[in-house]
């Protein structure tokens, strides 16, 4: 079973991740920035996955720690839970539309991290999260997961609709690539990722 549980805590932060991908959407997320637990609520629900993230972070100091600190701990329970990543088709995109905007996304669960991001925010903050965090998240999940991850807003104005569909079309590109392939084996001509 695909699953993992993975427990980090700094001077920051403390932050407890469980993940099982072949789940039905089950999930329960406290950060403490309401705004976040929206998108990581959208983006377990939109994946499929079952999902638990528990946060307590400095928040009095700002959001920074704890958003960037969450993606961190949320890619490395995906790269474990994902193993050597045989049986699994690799490649995954979508384009997601929320209201006036349209998200898209395109990732590759090739064990080489990298982040294209390209969104542009109107206000500096969404709710009580900073826009610019946005990005932070997705570079630490990026690069803890081992995904190649590119993210771009196609259009929209209301940079909560903008940042929405970037994680329902993230969460709808990964639940393409973590399905399983008929061939059980690592999707690649090397033969290892």
């Amino acid at each position: 079973m695909r699953t993992a549980e993975i427990s980090r805590k700094t001077k920051e932060t403390e932050i407890n991740v469980f993940i099982k991908l072949d789940g039905d959407g089950k999930v329960s997320v406290d950060t403490g920035i309401g705004f976040f637990d929206h998108m990581l609520t959208a983006f377990g629900v939109h994946s499929g996955i079952d999902l638990q993230i528990n946060v307590t972070g400095d928040l009095n100091v700002d959001s920074h720690h704890t958003v960037e600190d969450t993606g961190i701990v949320l890619g490395q329970a995906v790269a474990k839970a994902l193993g050597d990543k045989s049986g699994i088709a690799r490649y995954g995109s979508a384009y997601i539309p929320m209201d006036e905007a349209l998200g898209f996304c395109s990732l590759d669960i090739s064990g080489r991290p990298f982040l294209v991001f390209n969104a542009d925010f109107s206000n500096e903050k969404i709710g009580e999260m900073d826009s610019c965090l946005v990005e932070e998240f997705f570079r630490a999940f990026a690069f803890n997961s081992g995904i190649t991850l590119h993210i771009s807003e196609i259009y929209g104005s209301n940079d909560h609709h903008i940042c929405e569909s970037l994680y329902k079309a993230a969460a709808h590109a990964f639940k393409m690539a973590i399905c399983e392939n008929k061939s059980g084996e690592v999707l690649s001509t090397k033969g290892v990722l």
